[in-house]
């Protein structure tokens, strides 16, 4: 699989994520997004599952498929990536770094894990959480489990709050992984985005980007990817 490098010039990718509705899906292939998340949290109001099954997710033609996961079993993850054809998981809950190598060793190696670091309102507490999670060495995998970091404003809903974090807590780590950047963006955090002292690989959105929960605005969107 190849990877970006975290210091890369190119502008960002993009990921709009609570995807739920075919006819957007297609526009959103059709403009050449790079990422489409789908939310297999049963608590989201952008659950997919409740708008479309998994052999119509499997017959969506795209490369960037993500399936979002919360807390959940890791066969059930797999049985998921399998039925749906996804090449992406995104373990957005409090998934320990063992559950992420057993995960890794079950899943086909194609499928790639986006690894989510929730930043709080807490410093010390946000420092400790990223230096673990950059730490982590497995010793069940004979490489790095995790293709992605995503960080995200920390709820108990799990993202999807609108709300951003304080992104300078970024610029004090050399981030060993190419990174998605979510929470809140939209059209003004371009600005802030290039402040970043290491680029993000992709940016993240969903709520900013809706209509309705899981209903996005696709001519927004359409504009928001002109700006970088």
């Amino acid at each position: 699989m190849n990877l970006q490098p975290t210091t890369s010039n190119l502008p960002p990718q993009l990921k709009v994520c609570g995807l739920t509705k075919p006819d957007q899906i297609q526009e959103l292939i059709a403009m050449n997004t790079d990422f489409l998340g789908f939310i297999f949290y049963e608590k989201s109001p952008r659950c997919v599952l409740n708008h479309l099954s998994l052999e119509e997710i499997s017959t969506i033609d795209h490369q960037g498929k993500v399936g979002v996961f919360v807390n959940e079993e890791a066969d059930i993850i797999v049985k998921i990536v399998q039925h749906a054809d996804l090449n992406f998981v995104q373990l957005h809950g409090d998934e320990s770094n063992d559950f992420i190598a057993e995960l890794r060793q079950k899943l086909n190696p194609e499928v790639g894990i986006i690894k989510v670091i929730r930043i709080g309102n807490k410093a010390a507490e946000n420092k400790i959480n990223i230096t673990q999670a950059f730490n982590f060495q497995p010793t069940t995998c004979n490489s790095q489990p995790i293709t992605y970091y995503l960080f995200d404003t920390d709820s108990k809903a799990f993202g999807g709050t609108g709300k951003q974090f304080d992104w300078n807590i970024l610029n004090e780590f050399e981030i060993p992984l190419p990174y998605f950047l979510s929470g809140g963006i939209s059209e003004d955090s371009i600005c802030d985005v290039k402040t970043l002292k290491q680029q993000p690989f992709a940016l993240d959105i969903n709520s900013k980007f809706e209509t309705e929960p899981g209903s996005k605005n696709i001519e927004r969107i359409k504009k928001f990817k002109t700006q970088f």
